[in-house]
């Protein structure tokens, strides 16, 4: 590690490059308001953009700037973290800390003089930036009105984008120019239960980019702590974004108390796709762990007693009874509907599965009292998280699980109701220490209570971050769905283990999503951190599982598998149910053999919205699996192993689409094929329409000699 400073430079424009001088970050002051821009190999990345904060009733910290001092420093360390795609990670990064002294107009100097530092931290992949507010006699307590950072882009680019909600990121992503975002937006808007749209051409984060030159380049933000969610307003006429934060249900975009900082804004660049899908830069933005002993967190390969009620087969309640007051129904004497998923008998089935085929836990949702009218209007008492249904023998479900090697994946959906939650919250994870739980799946469903909350406010971030630390007092992990994309705050809390916060597969019971979708979320949503994307689903048709819904998973099986792979994720389930597996068991393999934690990752081919192939090593053995997704295009992809060990002989099976495979006529085609790979092989494969292909590689033994080379 090296650390060297230099202060004192007080020149009105500063700059500061990567470690390999590709990247570049500038700042200036311009008539007392900051600027910084951003440039790639020399070629502009950010166009000159403005920064500052605006306040409500106070002079706002936009203007009447003058540097102060700025001091250089550089940074370089290696860490490891607790799970991930790689054994290690290096930080390395040159730092430049602008100091800013600010007089407000008609006050005396020594009433009037405050004080703003804006940090740059410059990567061999990108700028991270914030303000940090120093503790001071002219500004402790204030509110943000808004937050005045801008990305002027260089031109017309393509945009892979989603529009602004304050409540949801569960859109199907739109690929446009910038220009077209404004027209397309409400189209894009249309279906989704969320009535927050902030602005006619707002975007959320991460967005990816790309501009005519290749450039890639992506805007997201890391470490949001004590703050609002940023999104992003185009002001098409410029094509410039601004930040627009989520309110409060007041309309106030965040409360302060200085010394404090704001989350580090990002911007990724590269003119390679791939190098956006390595980049560490959000967690190396993020603080280092937080949680002393650690040996506790562990990933976790799943099934679970939910698709068949996102497909609408079984359901989360007990009873059929009309919506009432969840404290007024007996269950003791209230009728079962016989449709009630959580009930021991299928709870053991899941169990059974789980330990037959070396799965970790099984996830059961709609095991506690309430689900009869859990969004309604007794929402905000409604769940006490400690109370099974009749048919839900807490007890004994634990012990058969524990006796085979599992255990059993709490869930508890707050519909929202944060506050209910939090008094509710020490008894809940009281229970799961008593039971053995480990883990849990939390659910924010619905409009936030307190009312006029949003989901992305300030406020609901930071319960969100109350439930992790919580959590991890009882040595808890958490999966938290509906919450705030996720900010690479999994470094300093890895007990955050996932999270839902965008389009799941459970929309493919919903009617589904494109197949580019797949395609795209790595270059955005898991920016931030792994997403719980809930894979694996081999039956399409889901009118073979209700014959009332019409919905179709847009994929072929080895599309699925791929996808083991390509999104990466400590948290794996596998999704389907356990006969559609026994029907597919062969392909069903990759499944079971699919690592979920990793010592290497090699992303081999990648373009945003297109395709992707990714190689990693499991954590502490010889293994490799490659995955490779496509969109709604059918192509050819040369797969090199030249990642393998040299001088070394492997066993590679292939799972591939078969040759009439298409995710809308023929998903369930697929062909496996062994064969000797080694450092110098290269494959070309065939992926279907909405397909694509899984490679798992063993080194090979004697007893492998007469198998063939791999084609």
């Amino acid at each position: 590690m090296a650390l060297v400073c230099c202060a004192g430079m007080t020149q009105a424009k500063e700059k500061q490059t990567s470690p390999d001088g590709k990247v570049a970050v500038e700042f200036d002051v311009v008539n007392g308001i900051p600027y910084y821009s951003v440039s790639y190999k020399g070629k502009d990345v950010i166009n000159p953009s403005r920064l500052g904060i605006e306040l409500i009733n106070d002079y706002s910290l936009i203007d009447n700037f003058k540097i102060k001092d700025v001091n250089k420093s550089k940074f370089d360390e290696t860490w490891e973290p607790v799970w991930g795609e790689s054994k290690t990670i290096r930080n390395n990064y040159k730092e430049m800390e602008v100091q800013l002294v600010q007089q407000q107009p008609g006050k005396k100097k020594k009433e009037s003089l405050r004080y703003l530092t804006i940090r740059f931290r410059v990567y061999d992949d990108g700028v991270g930036f914030r303000y940090e507010f120093p503790e001071q006699d002219n500004l402790t307590y204030f509110t943000i009105k808004e937050e005045f950072t801008e990305f002027a882009m260089t031109g017309d680019h393509t945009a892979y984008w989603i529009p602004g909600d304050y409540d949801t990121q569960e859109y199907d992503y739109v690929i446009s120019r910038l220009s077209q975002i404004d027209e397309l937006f409400d189209s894009a808007y249309t279906g989704n239960s969320s009535q927050t749209a902030f602005s006619k051409t707002g975007v959320q984060t991460s967005l990816q980019l790309k501009t005519d030159e290749g450039l890639y380049i992506n805007i997201h933000e890391a470490a949001l702590i004590d703050y609002s969610c940023m999104h992003l307003n185009l002001d098409e006429a410029n094509l410039t974004f601004r930040s627009w934060l989520t309110p409060d249900a007041r309309g106030h975009k965040g409360y302060l108390q200085a010394p404090c900082t704001s989350p580090w804004r990002t911007v990724m660049v590269s003119d390679d796709a791939c190098d956006i899908l390595a980049s560490n830069l959000i967690l190396n933005l993020n603080e280092p762990c937080k949680i002393t002993d650690t040996s506790w967190i562990k990933p976790v390969k799943y099934v679970g007693v939910w698709w068949e009620m996102i497909t609408g087969k079984s359901s989360w309640a007990y009873t059929d009874l009309p919506s009432v007051q969840i404290d007024k129904i007996d269950y003791t004497k209230s009728k079962p509907n016989n449709r009630h998923g959580a009930n021991n008998k299928n709870v053991m089935r899941y169990i059974d599965f789980a330990a037959e085929h070396g799965f970790d836990q099984v996830l059961v949702e709609g095991w506690n009292i309430g689900w009869e009218d859990w969004a309604g209007k007794t929402k905000d008492y409604v769940f006490d998280f400690v109370t099974p249904y009749p048919d839900f023998d807490i007890e004994m479900l634990n012990n058969y699980a524990h006796s085979k090697g599992v255990r059993l994946m709490m869930h508890h959906e707050t519909s929202g109701s944060t506050r209910n939650y939090e008094r509710h919250m020490d008894a809940a994870f009281e229970l799961m220490e008593k039971y053995g739980y480990n883990s849990i799946k939390s659910g924010y469903v619905g409009d936030m209570l307190p009312r006029g909350e949003y989901h992305y406010g300030q406020w609901c971030n930071n319960h969100y971050l109350y439930a992790i630390t919580e959590a991890a007092k009882h040595k808890v992990m958490v999966n938290a769905h509906e919450a705030v994309r996720p900010t690479g705050l999994c470094r300093t809390y890895p007990n955050l283990i996932g999270n839902e916060s965008a389009r799941g597969t459970e929309y493919q019971a919903f009617g589904g999503s494109h197949p580019h979708h797949v395609t795209i979320l790595p270059f955005t949503r898991l920016q931030g951190g792994p997403m719980d994307y809930t894979p694996g689903i081999f039956v399409m048709d889901i009118t073979k599982i209700n014959p009332e819904n019409k919905s179709y998973c847009n994929s072929t099986i080895c599309n699925q598998l791929a996808l083991y792979v390509t999104m990466y994720s400590p948290l794996q389930m596998a999704a389907d149910l356990p006969e559609h597996y026994e029907k597919y068991m062969d392909a069903f393999q990759f499944i079971k053999d699919v690592a979920v934690d990793w010592d290497e990752s090699h992303y081999l081919a990648a373009e945003p919205g297109e395709y992707i192939v990714v190689a990693r090593k499991e954590k502490g053995e010889d293994n490799w699996f490659v995955g490779g997704v496509t969109n709604e295009e059918e192509r050819d992809m040369e797969v090199s192993f030249d990642f393998l060990d040299k001088n070394d002989k492997y066993v590679a099976t292939l799972y591939a689409d078969g040759k009439n495979a298409d995710y809308a006529k023929k998903p369930d085609s697929y062909k496996i094929t062994t064969g000797i790979v080694t450092n110098k092989s290269e494959v070309k494969i065939k992926m279907a329409r909405g397909g694509g292909f899984a490679i798992s590689i063993r080194p090979a033994t004697e007893a492998d000699k007469k198998l063939k080379k791999l084609k």
